[in-house]
């Protein structure tokens, strides 16, 4: 089962579009659920999200002019419990002890964040912990290098097989990631 997580677009407040390199890769009809962390910012990138897959869950960001997206979401994908927030409510921004208070609050094995626009993923006491970083490699105020990322998890029963692509001097890169619930 193909989850494709993102965040952070800021479309068109801080960048006009999803690099080519990745809209190419992102075809309808491969995904079955979409995570994202927010700050999609407009309703014309939830619909492009929605012509990817029909099953999309987004969390509020800070610029989401959509109110009606939950601060925070728990999604069962097979096995894995995911838990989704922005980002924006922890402090320090990022910081891995205040994600951890998160997560035992959801009650996940998966806690996707975002709001650093940087790729993040490791594992403590046995949940996986991930930020796909901005997909657009938007603008952040916290660091000028931005590297734009998204992220695509293969779950197969107990295993998540997490890829990263990371456009990288105007060349896609794929990093592979696997976690195992305990």
């Amino acid at each position: 089962m193909l989850v494709l997580v993102l965040g952070d677009l800021h479309i068109p407040h801080r960048t006009n579009s999803l690099p080519p390199q990745f809209k190419k890769l992102l075809v309808p009809g491969r995904i079955q659920h979409i995570l994202c962390t927010g700050n999609l910012c407009t309703k014309e990138s939830f619909d492009y999200l929605r012509t990817l897959a029909n099953d999309v869950h987004v969390v509020k960001g800070d610029f989401d002019e959509m109110a009606s997206y939950p601060d925070q979401k728990v999604v069962t994908v097979g096995q894995f419990r995911i838990g989704v927030v922005h980002g924006h409510q922890v402090v320090p921004w990022g910081d891995a002890e205040s994600l951890a208070v998160i997560n035992r609050q959801l009650d996940c094995d998966i806690l996707i964040s975002g709001h650093t626009h940087k790729f993040e993923a490791y594992e403590q006491e046995g949940k996986f912990y991930v930020n796909p970083g901005s997909a657009t490699g938007a603008y952040s105020a916290l660091d000028t290098d931005i590297t734009p990322s998204f992220i695509l998890m293969d779950i197969q029963s107990t295993t998540v097989v997490t890829y990263v692509y990371q456009l990288i001097d105007g060349e896609v890169k794929v990093d592979r990631i696997e976690f195992k619930k305990p």
